[in-house]
């Protein structure tokens, strides 16, 4: 019986230390940088891989802009990715095999392989009707395809998008005083105040 019990003990842990990779193997949301956490988290191994968004800068109100997530160096075996997007009414489309949506975020479904020490995904986005600046948060990891974090090293990056004219000033910031503003206004009380202590003062000389 305690002989049971130690090996159910010892699958309920190996299951327990093998549940990262398996998790992530497949892909894994909320590690773009979005919140403050990425991939980095649990792949901190290896040689440093590079990441960068290609794609708009710029795009009109209700547009669809086409980009691409790369990822280039580190064990270049293969790689996985996690994209999000601040913008609530904007959206993310899977471009790329191998590609899924999770909620809101684009993720890895499988492994990728590497080509020529480079890895690609590509993606849409769509942007809102109104004017906003958005921003794209994405983590990359580049691994040695062992499927256990020892070894892999992740990266992130995040991409500024302006949507039409970008996010709208809030009124009255950043409005130059023409003169007639507090600043006037506020002086007149002030010298109502100095005419008056000076008449006061006069009438006690007399």
């Amino acid at each position: 019986m305690h002989r049971l019990f130690r090996v159910a003990g010892l699958v309920a842990v190996s299951a327990l230390w093998s549940s990262p990779a398996l998790a992530t193997s497949t892909g894994i949301a909320g590690q773009s940088g979005k919140n403050g956490a990425t991939c980095v988290t649990c792949h901190k191994g290896g040689a440093l891989a590079t990441v960068e968004f290609e794609g708009p800068t710029t795009l009109e109100p209700g547009a669809t802009g086409q980009y691409s997530f790369v990822i280039r160096g580190g064990a270049a075996k293969t790689g996985g990715l996690d994209i999000a997007v601040d913008g609530a009414e904007a959206s993310l489309e899977t471009g790329s095999s191998g590609m899924k949506k999770v909620g809101a975020e684009l993720t890895h479904s499988a492994p990728q392989p590497f080509d020529a020490e480079e890895l690609r995904f590509d993606f849409s986005l769509v942007a809102p009707a109104a004017d906003v600046t958005l921003t794209l948060f994405g983590a990359g990891n580049s691994s040695n395809a062992d499927l256990v974090p020892e070894g892999d090293k992740a990266a992130a990056t995040k991409m500024t998008v302006t949507v039409g004219k970008g996010s709208p000033v809030p009124e009255g910031e950043g409005e130059e005083d023409s003169g007639g503003g507090c600043g006037s206004a506020g002086s007149a009380p002030v010298w109502g105040l100095v005419m008056v202590r000076l008449a006061s003062f006069r009438r006690r000389q007399r």
